[in-house]
């Protein structure tokens, strides 16, 4: 593996490298999605709402690439741990779709922005309904399209707390949605510029990884440099795991880099 290649691992999803499930079909996918002129209108547009006119965090075409690629990355790890899938499994639909059901609801969960950050996954389901007919079509016959339809609409309605998924698919899409807190990228919205506990907790995040647990399928490593990104972790990401389904498959250990007398938390595990 390539120096690159490793300081990616658990973060990038990357097309060409071997996987623990089959690839072909969501890579393809991916690459319409990448090329599709519609798709990057909204992920671009999405934001406006929250960050221009709310002034809260990104929800744009970077959120995106980043809960994508940890979604896959996440996904890939627990089916090296043997983790079965039921979303695609109950439609009695390929192993191969599960990939495509977690990369699609990680780039559309958020298109619903566009009408109104709150309640926006429930304004995400009309929207990404219209795209889905036109990308599935691709790439299933008409008793698939609806299957899988179905599952990615139930994915992005499930990435907010409110909802609690009925699939892993969903689960993993709503883990990875919290994954996206590196220096400031707090899911939990924030007014920029203030001081308050999300502003100063999401700040504390340093870095986000994911590696194989020792008796686990995933460790989730965070490494933060003030004893605040707690808050951080506490209430975003261990709320977006509770009741995902992978609360038993997923562990999750926040580390204090500071080196200072004044580290009061070194290391706490969730």
């Amino acid at each position: 593996m390539s120096a690159d290649r490793a300081d990616n691992a658990g973060r990038i999803y990357d097309p060409s490298a071997d996987h623990s499930f089959p690839d072909e079909r969501v890579n393809a996918v991916l690459d319409l999605v990448n090329d599709d002129e519609e798709i990057q209108a909204y992920l671009n547009a999405q934001n406006v709402n929250p960050v221009t006119r709310k002034q809260y965090n990104d929800h744009g075409a970077k959120h995106i690439d980043i809960v994508r690629n940890r979604a896959l990355c996440l996904y890939d790890l627990l089916k090296q741990g043997g983790v079965e899938f039921n979303g695609a499994a109950d439609h009695d639909l390929e192993e191969a779709d599960e990939a495509v059901i977690i990369a699609l609801a990680a780039t559309l969960h958020d298109i619903g922005h566009v009408v109104h950050r709150d309640s926006h996954p429930y304004y995400s389901i009309p929207l990404a309904a219209d795209i889905l007919d036109r990308i599935l079509e691709e790439f299933y016959d008409v008793r698939e399209t609806v299957q899988m339809k179905g599952e990615v609409l139930h994915a992005i309605l499930c990435h907010h707390t409110e909802e609690d998924p009925l699939t892993l698919e969903a689960g993993v899409v709503r883990v990875a949605d919290a994954l996206d807190m590196e220096r400031g990228r707090s899911r939990i919205p924030y007014k920029r510029g203030g001081r308050g506990i999300n502003t100063v907790s999401s700040q504390a995040i340093e870095t986000v990884s994911l590696t194989t647990g020792d008796d686990y399928p995933v460790l989730v490593e965070i490494t933060m440099n003030n004893a605040a990104g707690v808050y951080q972790v506490d209430n975003l990401l261990k709320a977006k795991l509770t009741d995902s389904g992978l609360e038993k498959q997923v562990r999750i250990v926040a580390l204090n880099s500071r080196e200072d007398g004044d580290r009061i938390v070194e290391r706490i595990e969730l």
